[in-house]
């Protein structure tokens, strides 16, 4: 699993302690989860942890300055299939389709957020359709399993 660092992880404009807490707290989460093997942390910014913590049974790294989504050789080893999960299509829902993983579209309320993230995210929604559009699959009401 690739996780996006803001603001999934952190808030865009918090410290190290703020990003240290948020990869705790993931962590925690994460470890609860049988199928997963592998967490990354990605973020295009320079920020980094104070530590990447340790979580048994999980390989865990921290990819700052990570190039999303042009750079794809730091995810080459990543266990499959995968997922990325962050709020902007531009990076993390085109390095998901690189990838070939799943992408987990996380959409924050759009206050308090910097111009530049704020921007990526309109272009990003015009993107949308062309990356991740499926038909829709429809439900014949005469064959609906009436038990639901």
């Amino acid at each position: 699993m690739v996780i996006d660092v803001e603001p999934l992880v952190a808030p865009w404009d918090s410290g190290t302690d703020a990003l240290d807490r948020g990869i705790a707290r993931i962590l925690d989460e994460v470890r609860t989860v049988p199928s997963v093997r592998a967490v990354t942390f990605s973020t295009n910014s320079d920020r980094r942890p104070s530590v990447v913590p340790a979580c048994p049974g999980i390989q865990v790294a921290y990819l700052a300055s990570a190039g999303k989504p042009l750079h794809t050789a730091p995810y080459r080893d990543l266990p499959r299939p995968g997922a990325v999960a962050g709020d902007q299509v531009p990076t993390d829902g085109v390095l998901a389709h690189r990838l070939g993983y799943s992408f987990l579209h996380y959409m924050p309320e759009l206050t308090g957020v910097p111009l530049g993230p704020s921007l990526m995210h309109h272009w990003g929604e015009l993107m949308r359709p062309l990356l991740f559009s499926r038909p829709v699959a429809r439900i014949d009401a005469e064959h609906k399993d009436r038990s639901l």
